[in-house]
């Protein structure tokens, strides 16, 4: 969780660029990083380097045309980028990070409990798939995701802004389960159940083999989990 003493410990003023890898932090990522081939053409890049470029982009929202000079080609760099995203290389290091985290705090590695909710943002007039979400008038994409019950993200799915929280959460338990297939109890908002349609979803949940704890908000209830 942040504090001020995990600010100071993460803190990145003196870095090149506050999106680079620390030594630590590429440590544990270059484990999951390709290693270069005996045959064939050398690598021309640093993989430190290409993952520092991927991590700048993603932060800051630019296009990969814009990266700065002493960063290696965009080109270069998105080519990595799309070989990570297929091969689920994020995913997994994901996964590696939660399970660590979680033992670091004395707990299981894979949870057996978790919140799911999901966030509708506006997207720009570039293309690509987008809805619009009539409760939140908002006409863009929708951010579903599953985090453990001490905030930690397990896995976010992005989807358009029409897709309805019931129809999302369905989808998004089920590709869970292969990463996290101790989890037993979910809890969610009334978003999940308020609508004539409540049994049908609870039809796909329970197909899972979840047990959903729908939650409505307490009057006077401030922001964060309450069990």
């Amino acid at each position: 969780m942040w504090t001020p003493a995990t600010r100071v410990q993460h803190t990145r003023v003196s870095k090149r660029y506050q999106t680079d890898l620390s030594d630590a932090e590429w440590a544990l990522i270059a484990t999951f990083v390709p290693e270069a081939r005996t045959t064939g053409r050398r690598r021309q890049w640093p993989m430190r380097e290409i993952v520092n470029a991927i991590f700048y982009v993603l932060r800051g929202g630019i296009a990969w045309r814009l990266l700065p000079k002493d960063f290696p080609p965009w080109q270069t760099v998105y080519r990595w980028f799309a070989r990570f995203r297929d091969e689920c290389l994020f995913e997994r290091i994901n996964h590696a990070l939660v399970a660590l985290d979680r033992e670091r705090a004395g707990r299981d590695a894979s949870p057996s409990g978790a919140i799911i909710d999901s966030q509708s943002v506006k997207t720009t007039e570039s293309g690509g798939p987008r809805g619009y979400d009539a409760g939140k008038k908002i006409k863009g994409r929708k951010r579903h995701a599953l985090v453990d019950t001490d905030g930690r993200p397990l896995l976010v799915e992005p989807h358009t802004a029409d897709v309805q929280d019931r129809d999302g959460g369905g989808a998004l338990l089920q590709i869970s389960r292969g990463l996290f297939p101790f989890i037993e109890k979910v809890w969610a908002d009334g978003g999940y159940k308020a609508s004539p349609q409540a049994l049908y979803a609870e039809q796909r949940f329970s197909g899972h083999n979840v047990n959903i704890g729908v939650r409505q908000r307490r009057e006077g209830t401030g922001r964060g989990f309450r069990g």
